[in-house]
């Protein structure tokens, strides 16, 4: 483990949040962290309660608490947090949910009660906070930008005039979650996750609003819950982590990844494209703060 990380070695002294528990990077999520020994509150919004069983099954109940939360209702999130060293925290959009202005102020409101309610939190640590690659790309000179990393935003105006509420929600609430740490004095970690791919998966995704753009511009790319899962892990655990990272395993920018994106949304999308596109488009988005994360974090599990 990295040398006073806040645990792998004492993980099973150890309580960890994971909010919200439903979805793939839930899910993925609270079995590792229930496999390194963690005690894990399992933080669900109010979805069914198939996602619950699916939890218990998977962890056969040992050291799993579940807890129904209200991103909107601070007291919910503050009983899902307490006595917890660490929490994940995560909005999980769903193809079906109406992206419009209305989220942007719930994931900005809800970040605002998770955040207040950890510098509640004594025994907290430290919060990982999933934003998200959409808080990063959206600005009106991106064009001009040679290569994105962690230090860009997401211009506000130009996301709400685009009408592009992803980025917008993702963008505010993540400022918001930063100002509040700032001022708490929270230590937080952010993972600006690329669109992460999966079962359920389709072009319906908010964060597909602009997808074209995102193509052509060679920042559109995507990560698998799994490698997300043991990012945010890496985030939590290694002391060095700090500031934001964007995490991504897959850039879409070739012919052949773009046809297998589309099929992957949509069955029925053509499985060749057209002549006059079949050109190469070059990655503009990096992620060399993660791969080190990432090493760095490998190392000290194989020198455990």
């Amino acid at each position: 483990m990295c040398p006073g990380a806040p645990v792998a070695a004492a993980a099973s002294d150890k309580s960890v949040c994971v909010m919200d528990a439903s979805g793939p990077l839930g899910h993925a999520l609270v079995h590792r962290l229930l496999r390194r020994g963690y005690t894990v509150h399992a933080a669900t919004y109010g979805r069914s309660r198939d996602d619950e069983a699916a939890l218990l099954a998977a962890s056969q109940g040992e050291r799993l608490k579940l807890f129904r939360a209200d991103p909107l209702d601070y007291h919910s999130i503050a009983d899902a947090v307490r006595g917890c060293s660490g929490l994940f925290c995560m909005f999980n959009a769903h193809d079906q949910a109406p992206a419009d202005e209305v989220m942007v102020e719930v994931e900005v409101r809800a970040a605002q009660n998770v955040l207040e309610a950890c510098a509640q939190t004594d025994a907290m640590e430290r919060v990982v906070f999933t934003s998200s690659v959409t808080a990063v790309v959206w600005k009106d000179d991106h064009k001009l930008v040679d290569a994105f990393d962690e230090r860009n935003w997401s211009d506000l105006n130009f996301c709400r005039n685009k009408k592009l509420w992803h980025a917008l929600a993702k963008t505010l609430s993540e400022k918001t979650a930063w100002a509040l740490a700032m001022d708490r004095g929270v230590d937080m970690v952010a993972i600006n996750a690329g669109l992460i791919t999966g079962p359920g998966l389709s072009n319906a995704h908010p964060y597909l609003k602009g997808a074209v753009d995102m193509y052509q511009d060679g920042v559109l790319v995507t990560v698998d819950a799994e490698f997300l899962a043991d990012a945010h892990v890496a985030a939590y655990e290694c002391p060095t982590a700090y500031g934001r990272y964007l995490c991504f395993n897959n850039a879409v920018c070739r012919p052949e990844d773009a046809v297998e994106f589309a099929q992957m949304l949509s069955p029925s999308a053509p499985r060749s494209l057209p002549s006059d596109e079949l050109k190469v488009i070059p990655q503009r988005i990096q992620n060399k703060k993660l791969n080190k994360l990432m090493v760095e974090f490998a190392s000290a599990i194989y020198e455990e």
